[in-house]
């Protein structure tokens, strides 16, 4: 109960909802949404999913897991480097 109540507070606090907004891990992740979005449309567009073998679909999800880890991973890294 009191956790919700602090969770309400903080999400009410207009000052600190845009400090979170304009920090640097906020926007990189954001510009990583927008990219991964950009990406798999591009995708998809392409190589026109609906003709594709399931394991080509595999494929394809596969190596877009593994890009999303690495972007992950390296803003971890970039956000190390700036603390």
């Amino acid at each position: 109960m009191v956790l919700r109540m602090i969770l309400r507070y903080l999400a009410n606090n207009e000052q600190l909802i845009q400090r979170l907004a304009e920090s640097y891990p906020m926007r990189r992740t954001a510009q990583f949404i927008v990219s991964a979005y950009y990406r798999s449309r591009s995708i998809v567009q392409e190589r026109k999913l609906e003709n594709m073998t399931p394991e080509q679909f595999k494929r394809i999800l596969k190596s877009f897991k593994d890009n999303i880890k690495q972007e992950i991973e390296s803003t971890k890294q970039q956000t190390k480097k700036r603390d």
